[in-house]
Formats: structure tokens, C-alpha cells, sequence
């Protein structure tokens, strides 16, 4: 094997069944890349970026040597975490008791951004702690490393160029020192982890310094966070949610956070607060309703700032660990635990099981990823087929349905098979 071939070619994965030796680095050349890079300069150049730029960015060799970041982009989990796991790591004791003094300390310059855009401070606060732990953790990696490096990959090379130009441009237009961009493996950068296409839209020179730093100044970072939530439509006068009950007679396929319903919808369907109290909201106000963890876990009612939070990060786990915090860091409370799940641990070669039945019995008008992760799009298809096998249809992928769906007979579907011979009955 040739050794640009070794480079990408991980045991530790391949042994596990979740990636092969044949990427886009297989066989790749210093040659092969300096051509690519080249071609990469030019095209950027053609699109605006000067040649100073490009020659200060890559003065450093970016060839995909030692990276782990293509091994991040693919690697899966062994497990899917619950929701209740997740939110615990994410929203931990050490973490709200420092939000709640963040909150504290920088409440006067919060103040002023909040009324200038219009989103609370508890919820700015909980995205910088959730997103680099207040400042601690940007990520490691260079910004025009990792997203090079990812332009040349096989995976998504059309996103990840597009983001390249989006940094090449803030290294042309702003007076950022480029060694200073620090990024995730994934290109997200500063205090808030824009991407720089994000950034280019939405981040303001708050102390008006003549630059926006989302690294060093804590002022533009926030405040172009909060310009970001405010431009995607937040509510300043709304929450995210809270938790809730439902009667056990409920129809689990009502849930889903795209199907919105008026308050005074849910109380007729018997939704209450987790107290057993009335919901506390106009009746007039849609909502929606989520069970992230099937018909054993919670249940949440969610507000359309809940939805903001989806578009800053597709997951219904990170949003609810985002209003979660917000509601301790406003409160003041004494962190509390979530209980852990009753459900099945789920593995994820499972859930790629169970992507893969969707998008081979057409369960989904979209081809589903085929990537382990359970999100809304898995859930809504899984309820079809617990709809067609005559079970509870709340998205949650039980033992029961596993079996079924691992013992699937094209010829019956669902139904139970019925013996080819009657049996005899002994006298």
C-alpha cells in the first residue's frame, strides 16, 4: 500500500465495518494535490480573492498528511446516544453553575445587546457555554487547513469550498490575523462557531475597533450572535418550550416539532404542564410537540424560538439542551439531573439498518442518509412503518420494531405468518 494510501485508511474503522480504503486520498500524490491546489488558487482568484491573500494563506503546505479531520467527518459512534445522556453531558452541574456566574459578570454588556437585538441573555449565554465552554474551546485546528483539506475530500467538497471562500474573504476584507481564525475540524470558528459564511452575513463590529473579531472580543462575538437569532426570526418575548404530560390514551403521531398545533389544540388533546397545571400560554400561540425518546422518555412542548435554535444546529437534542440551560441560567436554580432513558441502548449500525429499510421500501419521498444519526426525517419514516406494523407511532425505534424489521418477509410485510399446515390436535 502506498503511503498517501495509509494515511486515510484507518484500522480502527475499517475493522469496525464503518469506512474502507477507497476515499479520495487513496493514491494521491504531493503532485496530484499541488495540481488540485493550484487549480483551487485560481478559481478563487477568478472569484475575487487577491493573489496576496492566497499567497499569505498558503505560504503553509496543506497537503493531507497527517489529518484527522477527514477521519472525524466520517467516523459513526458504536452507540446513538439517548436524550437524556445527551443532555446530562451537555448540561452538567459544573456547566450551569458557570453559566449562571457568566451571567452575572457580563450582564450590563448583555443587557445592551439584548435590547439592541432582541434576544435574551440567557439564551446567548447558553449557546457560547454549549458551543466553546464560554471561550475555552475553539476547535484547534486552522480554519483554512481544515476546510481545504475538506474541499479536496470526496464527501462534501461543494459545501466545504464555498465555505473556503467564505474565509479566504474575511482574510481579504477584515483585519483578522489569519493564524488567529481557529476553527472546529469542521470549519466553525470563534466564540459562537460561525462558519464563514455565516459570519460574512451576520457578524457586527460591536465595539466598533474596526474589525469583527468573533475570537478575542467577547462584544462581537455576542453581539453577532445575537444579530444571527434575531435576522432567522427569534421572539424576545417568547421561551423555547418546557416539559410536558400527556394522557396515556395519546396519539404519539401528533408529535414531530414541523407539526404545529394552537395551544388551545394541545389542552383539548390533553396536553399539560409537567406539573399536571394547565398550559400557561395564549391559546392562540401555535406549538409543537416532541418526544424525543419515543413514548418512555419525555415530552416536550416547543415554541417557535425552539425552531430558531433547530436552524442553528439540526438536532432536536442540542435545542433542548440549549432552552434547558437558558431556563437555569435565568432561574438561578440548583441543577438537577435528567433520569435516564428507559429505552433499549441503541447501537448505530442499527439505525443505518433502519435507514437503509426505509430508503429500500420507499418510507421517505427523500432518500434518507444512510449515517446512524436518528433525526426528525428517520423519525417521521419510522412512523410509517410502526403505523403499518400496529404500533405505537411515536418515531422511536424499540426492540420490538428492530426485531420485525430484521425478520422482514417481503412476502407478508408485517402481518403474522400463518402455518402452511393445520396442526393436529391430539386426543
Amino acid at each position: 500500500m502506498k503511503f498517501s494510501q495509509k494515511l486515510f485508511c484507518f484500522s480502527m474503522l475499517v475493522s469496525l465495518g464503518l469506512m474502507s480504503c477507497t476515499n479520495t486520498f487513496a493514491g494521491t500524490s504531493q503532485q496530484d494535490y499541488d495540481s488540485w491546489l493550484n487549480q483551487l488558487k485560481k478559481e478563487m482568484h477568478e472569484k475575487g480573492i487577491s493573489n496576496k491573500t492566497l499567497d499569505k494563506v498558503y505560504a503553509k503546505n496543506y497537503y493531507p498528511s497527517t489529518q484527522k479531520i477527514v477521519k472525524i467527518d466520517r467516523k459513526q459512534n458504536e452507540f446513538v446516544l439517548t436524550t437524556s445522556e445527551y443532555i446530562n453531558r451537555v448540561v452538567n452541574p459544573q456547566r450551569v453553575k458557570t453559566a449562571q456566574e457568566k451571567y452575572k459578570e457580563y450582564y450590563p454588556k448583555l443587557r445592551k445587546i439584548s435590547k439592541q437585538y432582541g434576544v435574551q441573555p440567557q439564551y446567548i449565554v447558553a449557546f457560547w457555554a454549549v458551543e466553546t465552554n464560554f471561550g475555552q474551546n475553539f476547535g484547534g485546528y486552522n480554519v483554512f487547513e481544515t476546510l481545504t483539506v475538506l474541499s479536496y475530500d470526496n464527501r462534501r467538497p461543494k459545501f466545504f469550498k464555498q465555505e473556503l471562500y467564505n474565509a479566504l474573504l474575511i482574510a481579504d476584507k477584515q483585519n483578522i490575523d489569519i493564524e488567529k481564525m481557529e476553527s472546529s475540524w469542521a470549519g466553525a470558528m470563534g466564540n459562537f462557531q460561525f462558519m464563514p459564511s455565516t459570519y460574512n452575513r451576520y457578524a457586527v463590529d460591536y465595539n466598533k475597533d474596526g474589525k469583527i473579531d468573533i475570537w478575542g472580543s467577547f462584544d462581537d462575538a455576542a453581539a453577532s450572535a445575537a444579530n444571527y437569532l434575531s435576522n432567522i426570526g427569534w421572539d424576545k418575548n417568547a421561551k423555547w418550550g418546557e416539559e410536558v404530560i400527556v394522557p396515556w390514551s395519546f396519539d404519539f403521531s401528533q408529535t414531530g416539532y414541523k407539526k404545529m398545533k394552537k395551544i388551545s389544540e394541545w389542552k383539548k388533546l390533553g396536553v399539560r404542564r409537567a406539573n399536571n397545571k394547565n398550559l400557561q400560554y395564549a391559546n392562540n400561540i401555535s406549538a409543537s410537540l416532541i418526544a424525543p425518546e419515543g413514548k418512555k422518555g419525555k415530552i416536550y412542548l416547543v415554541l417557535n424560538n425552539f425552531d430558531n435554535i433547530m436552524q442553528w444546529n439540526r438536532s432536536e437534542n442540542y435545542a433542548l439542551s440549549i432552552g434547558i440551560l437558558a431556563d437555569y441560567i435565568q432561574s438561578g436554580k440548583k441543577y438537577q439531573k435528567q433520569a435516564d432513558s428507559l429505552n433499549n441502548r441503541l447501537e448505530t449500525k442499527d439505525v443505518v439498518l433502519l435507514q437503509k429499510f426505509i430508503n429500500e421500501h420507499n418510507y421517505s419521498k427523500q432518500k434518507l442518509s444512510e449515517d446512524g444519526i436518528l433525526g426528525s426525517k428517520t423519525k417521521e419514516a419510522i412512523k410509517k412503518i410502526q403505523k403499518e406494523a400496529h404500533l405505537v407511532q411515536d418515531g422511536y425505534p424499540d426492540a420490538v420494531l428492530m426485531s420485525l424489521i430484521k425478520n422482514y418477509d417481503t412476502t407478508i410485510g408485517f402481518k403474522i405468518p400463518v402455518p402452511d399446515k393445520k396442526l393436529s390436535i391430539k386426543k
